[in-house]
C-alpha cells in the first residue's frame, strides 16, 4: 500500500447547460471544495475529456491528499459535508466520485 498520497477523482456527467455548470463550478463550488482540510492539490481537466473506451465525462476533477485517512477526515468535516451538499446545486446530470491510492506499475 502506498501511504504517500491518495486522491478523490470526480467525474461529472455532461450537464444540460454547460455554461451554467461551468459558471457555478468555478465561482461557487471550487472555492467551497478548496476549504477541505488537508487538501494538497486540486486539478481539473482543461478541456472536455475524450474517451478511448466508454463514455467520457464532461469534467474530471482530482483532489490530492496525503493519504486515505486525510481524505476520510476531510469528507467527514463540516467543509466536506458542505462540498458534498453543494453537488445538488449544479451536478444534476450526475457525478461519479472515487477514492484511491495511486500505485506506479
Amino acid at each position: 500500500m502506498n501511504d504517500a498520497m491518495a486522491q478523490v477523482l470526480v467525474l461529472y456527467n455532461t450537464p444540460s447547460s454547460p455554461e451554467a455548470f461551468d459558471s457555478y463550478y468555478r465561482a461557487i463550488h471550487v472555492p467551497i471544495a478548496k476549504r477541505l482540510p488537508g487538501l494538497l492539490a486540486y486539478t481539473v481537466s482543461a478541456h472536455t475529456p475524450r474517451a478511448i473506451a466508454g463514455t467520457a465525462p464532461y469534467l474530471v476533477a482530482a483532489l490530492e491528499f496525503a493519504n486515505l485517512a486525510a481524505i476520510d477526515a476531510a469528507l467527514t468535516s463540516p467543509e466536506g459535508q458542505a462540498t458534498a451538499a453543494d453537488l445538488a446545486n449544479f451536478a444534476q446530470a450526475g457525478v461519479t466520485i472515487m477514492i484511491f491510492e495511486p500505485e506506479k506499475v
